[in-house]
């Protein structure tokens, strides 16, 4: 097609569309410049609408570097909904070519859990985090019958990713050495009575490293201060 600057409105903003659907994202003005199916140039729409942003805005597109607070925060709700959970930093470092960076939400609102619970999505502040992982850590010592190691929660997540991960649980409890010993204990305080302490499980592969992991099953400190991992 001719790149023409006799172009309506209406259509100008029909191939901005096409081509954030072509691509999977808000189109930056160089990639619209550089999609061989879109007709007219990108400079044609920064005069017609004023700016390249102002043109995304009227094709009901986000603005990935100048995001508003509404935008930014229906880019999260949306991706919440398509997840079917509160999306995590991951996610949006996954989706870096259609959502907006972790550090613009974070120079927005402070932190992305802020944002998050500005979305309206359930984000718990540390102690609630802590007290729902040693409620997920008695529901999976009963199924295991005895106290979950690093490993099995790890499975466990795999199995369930609205599980908070193993390195989360991990941090909450200090982040330190020690640290997966003092969840085991609070799990092992909420069940009531004595469980089993968790067996190394069987490999079939070289054994580690003897320093690989703690007694408890958690990673042991790498020279870092208080013993956390990298």
């Amino acid at each position: 097609m001719a790149r023409s600057s006799r172009y309506t409105d209406k259509r100008l903003l029909a191939e901005l569309r096409a081509s954030a659907k072509r691509l999977g994202r808000s189109p930056t003005m160089r990639d619209f410049r550089e999609d061989p199916a879109a007709g007219p140039h990108p400079q044609t729409l920064v005069a017609r609408f004023g700016s390249w942003n102002t043109a995304k805005r009227r094709a009901g597109l986000v603005a990935r570097r100048f995001a508003t607070r509404t935008e930014l925060l229906r880019q999260l709700q949306e991706l919440g909904d398509e997840l079917g959970r509160t999306p995590t930093g991951a996610d949006l470092v996954q989706r870096r070519g259609s959502m907006p960076s972790k550090s613009l939400y974070w120079q927005t609102f402070g932190s992305l859990r802020s944002a998050l619970r500005a979305a309206g999505f359930d984000v718990p502040r540390a102690r609630e985090r802590a007290e729902r992982a040693v409620d997920h850590g008695v529901t999976l010592a009963r199924r295991l019958h005895r106290l979950p190691s690093f490993d099995d929660w790890a499975r466990a997540r795999r199995r369930d990713p609205r599980l908070p991960s193993e390195w989360q649980v991990y941090r909450l409890f200090g982040g330190g050495r020690g640290a997966w010993a003092a969840f085991l204990k609070r799990v092992d305080r909420r069940l009531g009575e004595p469980v089993s302490e968790p067996q190394p499980a069987r490999r079939r592969e070289r054994r580690a490293k003897p320093e690989a992991r703690g007694r408890s099953g958690a990673p042991r400190g790498r020279g870092r201060r208080g013993g956390a991992p990298r």
